[in-house]
């Protein structure tokens, strides 16, 4: 793909259903939502599970860094296959192959098979990958970091959800008369239903670019083959690595707050199971608008000041969620923590936006690779970090101290991120020329009609 592509939407349409990239839109978001429910849905029920399982916080904390870890080496692979086959068959295979372990979970009755399945059931967060490629291909660049960051928050609204929804769905089984043991099982039956559903759906209702699928966009002469070189140029560019670590200081951390956070208000404030997950879906729940704001203003710093006000935005939200995560981990009072959690909260999701609004600009000809890096860069950050909440030595309240001084450290890896004077101008001239074909004033706020 290149910074002219044809056919790519200028404008976002929450009504549309109707053209290609907003068929796209709809089903990446909607499918990285459910994503999140198999990816985390055990998450919430961590308190049952310890109990019926007799898990001791080491062995604990090994689950949750096992949850993340299996995503790192699925992203890098995935970016490669959306490259080479295409974002619709790469996003299908996933969801349904992804759907077994996570049934499966509940045929777990010891630590070590446990601890398989949830590093099995991490492949599925390979998905945000393909959600942000494909959004990237289908949308042009006055709209493509908004594009992304909404469709990756909506995703990440799953995260939320499903520490609210899972306890209720479980507290459903409870009530129909079955054990705790038994309860916490069947529940996860419920997600593993939705993403073998939706990734049969993915197949069927979407393509993998506006003028179509890559096989015959290939067979045709109109795509050029994929090469292995793509990878290879995304490892050898510092930016990339730069990014990676940036996005592992922004979602490693909200993956490794999704891990925790029902446990630590329980442990901490006393919470029950379904109140514990209920406050700590609040933090996820900032998807909702938060990762959109900061692609959106992603994208307005890319109009008014170029590449380098997009890189520089990012920087500075970056820095912003550490100094909120530095305050969260002091609050003792919950009243307090709830609201210093959500103001983190709202930083660390504009963080990721900003991230993905510089991400489609690094190399258009590797755009799944850099995207698959990037992306592994947050659950490595996320293995990195479950190791601060693994220790019986180390309290909650102090990881999350050491881990908002590492993000603000990290905001300083923005300033390797640059492009050169060419760069600029021919984005510069894809972005004008998009702005042209809309007749509109250059803002990329979500807009009334999808281009075909």
């Amino acid at each position: 793909m290149t910074a002219d592509t044809p056919g790519r939407a200028t404008r976002i349409s929450l009504s549309s259903f109707k053209t290609p990239p907003m068929r796209v839109f709809h089903m990446t978001w909607f499918a990285f939502f459910l994503a999140f429910f198999g990816w985390f849905g055990i998450a919430p029920l961590m308190a049952i599970v310890r109990e019926d399982l007799s898990l001791t916080q080491a062995q604990i904390g090994n689950t949750i860094i096992a949850s993340v870890a299996a995503t790192v080496v699925a992203r890098l692979l995935i970016g490669w296959l959306c490259d080479r086959i295409g974002p619709r068959l790469t996003y299908s295979a996933l969801l349904v192959l992804c759907s077994l372990p996570v049934t499966g979970i509940g045929f777990a009755h010891s630590y070590e098979a446990f601890l398989l399945f949830r590093l099995a059931m991490g492949v599925v967060g390979a998905s945000f990958v393909i959600t942000q490629y494909h959004t990237s291909v289908m949308f042009a660049p006055n709209v493509v970091g908004t594009a992304n960051a909404t469709t990756a928050g909506w995703g990440n609204l799953g995260g939320g959800v499903t520490q609210m929804a899972m306890p209720l769905i479980f507290a459903a089984f409870v009530a129909f008369g079955v054990s705790e043991a038994l309860g916490w099982r069947l529940a996860m039956v419920v997600p593993g239903i939705a993403l073998f559903a939706v990734g049969l759906a993915y197949f069927l209702l979407t393509q993998d670019s506006p003028q179509g699928n890559y096989k015959e966009l290939r067979t045709n002469g109109q795509m050029p083959k994929a090469t292995r070189g793509s990878f290879l140029l995304a490892v050898k560019d510092y930016r990339v690595w730069a990014l990676f670590v940036i996005y592992g200081a922004c979602f490693g951390v909200e993956l490794t707050i999704n891990n925790i956070a029902a446990l630590y208000y329980h442990d901490r404030f006393g919470l029950n199971v379904a109140t514990a997950g209920l406050v700590a879906g609040l933090f996820g729940l900032m998807n909702i608008f938060a990762r959109t704001l900061g692609g959106v203003v992603g994208d307005l710093s890319g109009i008014r000041w170029g590449l380098r006000g997009r890189v520089l935005f990012m920087g500075a939200v970056l820095l912003l969620e550490g100094l909120a995560l530095m305050v969260f981990s002091q609050m003792a009072v919950l009243p307090l923590a709830i609201s210093s959690m959500i103001v983190f909260s709202l930083f660390v999701q504009m963080s990721e936006g900003a991230t993905y609004s510089v991400v489609p600009f690094i190399n258009r000809r590797a755009l799944g690779s850099v995207a698959g890096i990037v992306g592994a860069g947050g659950n490595m950050g996320a293995v990195t970090w479950g190791f601060l909440f693994r220790f019986e030595s180390l309290t909650t309240q102090q990881g999350f101290l050491i881990l908002g001084i590492v993000v603000v450290v990290s905001s300083v890896a923005a300033l390797a991120v640059r492009f050169s004077p060419q760069t600029e101008r021919e984005e510069r001239s894809a972005l004008e020329e998009a702005l042209a074909s809309r007749k509109v004033s250059p803002a990329p706020a979500l807009a009334q009609q999808a281009a075909d």
